[in-house]
């Protein structure tokens, strides 16, 4: 067994005892690098985000891989992610490193939502008026509130690597405007730039994925890929 290994063995161990310690509104997550399809080797309270042991690596873990933030920082806090039931979550990330190289990441997802529901629940027996003030304002001013931006990353915790692909896909029709039986070559072009951009292609067999999400041959999507000189990892 190699260092790396070891390492990832230690910190399967430190997974399970955060897990354990902090509680049932806590996700805790072990990825290994090597496996990006299937990286997660520990997790604890995987009902939080409705994955198991397997499950790939999240679109914000693909974008922190392709723009290596991880060389000149040690961690992420406080990212936006959202539960498998739509919740929001406060995700962090610690980057477990070995001789220089990123081979692991640790993250801890934290459900507030308990919390937020005990709060208000206090507010109205406390100020009950005040309370329903509040809340009819808000609902007044709802379509006014702002939109994540556009360079903003939502983390999205999906259960297969091919699902990570369909919502990065989605995500950039919408983006567009169209759907995918109607692209033009130079939008379809565009899709695949920003899925590179995004760490898809570092997902093992997604060019078939791709295809299928933009409704066109694997040809096609090679023949963009060659153009954008992205390489295929196979």
């Amino acid at each position: 067994m190699d260092n790396a290994a070891e390492i990832l063995q230690e910190y399967a161990r430190l997974t399970e005892f955060l897990g354990e310690i902090l509680g049932p509104d806590y996700e805790v997550v072990l990825h290994d690098l090597t496996v990006p399809n299937h990286s997660i080797v520990a997790i604890v309270n995987g009902h939080i985000s409705g994955r198991k042991i397997g499950a790939p690596l999240t679109n914000m873990a693909l974008s922190i891989l392709r723009d290596k933030s991880y060389e000149s920082n040690n961690y992420r806090s406080n990212d936006y992610g959202l539960s498998a039931s739509g919740k929001a979550l406060r995700s962090n990330t610690f980057f477990i490193k070995h001789e220089g190289k990123l081979i692991g990441m640790l993250c801890i997802n934290f459900d507030d939502s308990r919390y937020q529901n005990l709060s208000e629940h206090i507010m109205t027996l406390a100020h009950p008026q005040n309370f329903l003030d509040k809340v009819s304002q808000q609902a007044n001013h709802n379509s006014e509130k702002p939109k994540l931006q556009e360079t903003s990353i939502t983390e999205k915790y999906n259960p297969s690597s091919d699902s990570v692909t369909r919502d990065a896909i989605q995500r950039e029709l919408e983006r567009i405007g169209v759907s995918a039986d109607r692209l033009t070559a130079n939008e379809r072009m565009q899709i695949i730039a920003a899925l590179e951009e995004q760490g898809i292609f570092l997902l093992k067999g997604v060019v078939k994925d791709v295809a299928q999400g933009l409704k066109c041959s694997q040809a096609s999507v090679y023949r963009c890929m060659s153009q954008l000189k992205i390489v295929d990892i196979g």
